[in-house]
């Protein structure tokens, strides 16, 4: 298989996947993290968002930078959400399966 079929295939699968998604999510992923807000990734509620900005976690990227300190590792990611920032289950999930995706599509 050539490069060409390679990301002609690669792109038919982000396609068909992202028809699952929801449209936050979607437009998460829909282009690199740049200078978004917390409250831009998916699962975050208007509360956690306050909670995460009162620890210094204003801005999507740096959320991201304590996933990947964490070694991408979703379990220990939704305990600490839910521990130190007040997140619910739902909202861990939702957020660190974000994270997980964005990392798929941009790392």
């Amino acid at each position: 298989m050539n490069q060409r079929t390679r990301s002609f295939s690669r792109e038919l699968l982000l396609r068909k996947e992202m028809e699952h998604m929801s449209p936050r999510l979607k437009t998460f992923l829909s282009e690199p993290i740049g200078e978004k807000d917390v409250a831009w990734v998916d699962g975050i509620s208007y509360e956690l968002a306050i909670n995460l900005v009162t620890k210094g976690f204003d801005k999507a990227y740096i959320l991201l930078g304590q996933f990947l300190l964490m070694h991408k590792n979703e379990a220990e990611f939704q305990r600490w959400l839910i521990c130190c920032c007040g997140a619910t289950e739902h909202e861990a999930r939702e957020s660190s399966t974000c994270l997980k995706k964005w990392c798929s599509y941009f790392l």
